[in-house]
């Protein structure tokens, strides 16, 4: 998300009750999650394994629970619960805005749009030329989406992404201030959902189309014209490039790439990086061909094993 204007790192420390290293002009320029951040921005840290991670990103300024060197070029905010600072940054900058109408004012629909009955459009939203928004979809606010796109009822397009802290007391809600952009020509089918971005954008292609029942999490790319599958999920920050096609019931792990034209077969589940140009079936998935020619040895299994029982047999 980004800030503007942007603020002065000291008004930021003020914000949030913390200490830092740099100068009090700094300029913050938006916030981010580790995944999306770049320059300008503020991240935060609050696990030792992930210092040098944070340190080494492209923000340029880190909230971060321990005292440390700031790097060249950067600034520190310090702060003993780095998580909590920054979700309160998030409620302040992009707080919950209650909707008084099922359309709201501040959404912006272009020429030739039909909106059917009892759907909703959130504060903020942008709607481009000659979409089809039929009954029941529910658009979050701060939505983007294209001209000549057509979304089927019940879907519903940037909610809050799926982003828990766990602690002894319980789970801490990472609260969502990104956005949901849906390209030009893509198709929506019904009952579908697409989460908005913890702090960046969820993003789907020109020309891509989705079945029904499809669920993509937040902060996930998703390429150009590609097809998706009936009751596919595909979590959070992946990224799918151009020509893709996941048939029914795919399932993708997080942080996963699936390279520009891959086909992945009916059922299959994904927990790695695959490449484009192939075909892959399976759980784990795996090169179809491949993973035909293992099924096809596993159905011999029973056979074998009685053969060689009686071969022991005296």
């Amino acid at each position: 998300m980004k800030l503007s204007p942007s603020l002065r790192l000291e008004d930021i420390a003020k914000l949030i009750d913390a200490g830092f290293s740099g100068d009090p002009n700094f300029a913050v320029c938006g916030l981010n999650e580790i995944h999306m951040v770049e320059a300008g921005d503020l991240t935060f840290v609050d696990h030792p394994k992930y210092y040098n991670k944070a340190l080494n990103s492209k923000a340029t300024i880190i909230l971060i629970n321990k005292e440390v060197e700031c790097p060249e070029g950067k600034a520190l905010l310090f702060h003993t619960d780095p998580f909590a600072a920054f979700v309160s940054l998030v409620k302040k900058f992009r707080p919950f805005e209650p909707s008084l109408a099922s359309i709201s004012p501040s959404a912006v629909i272009g020429e030739g749009t039909i909106i059917q009955p009892h759907a909703f459009i959130g504060n903020h939203v942008t709607i481009g030329k000659n979409c089809i928004i039929h009954a029941n979809v529910s658009i979050y606010d701060h939505t983007v989406i294209g001209d000549n796109v057509i979304i089927q009822s019940n879907s519903v397009i940037g909610g809050d992404a799926y982003y828990f802290q766990r602690k002894p007391e319980g789970y801490r809600k990472f609260e969502s201030c990104g956005r949901a952009v849906i390209s030009d020509n893509v198709e929506i089918g019904a009952l579908c959902a697409i989460d908005k971005g913890v702090s960046g954008d969820t993003f789907i292609g020109k020309g891509t189309k989705f079945d029904n029942h499809v669920q993509v999490g937040h902060d996930t790319y998703i390429g150009a014209n590609c097809l998706i599958g009936s009751h596919c999920a595909i979590a959070g920050v992946t990224r799918i490039e151009d020509d893709v096609i996941l048939w029914g019931k795919v399932a993708i792990n997080k942080d996963i790439v699936i390279g520009k034209g891959a086909i992945l077969l009916a059922t299959s589940a994904v927990d790695k990086n695959i490449e484009g140009g192939k075909t892959y079936f399976g759980i784990p998935a795996d090169e179809a061909r491949k993973k035909w020619r293992e099924l096809a040895a596993l159905r011999q299994l029973p056979g074998l094993i009685s053969a060689l029982s009686q071969e022991q047999q005296p």
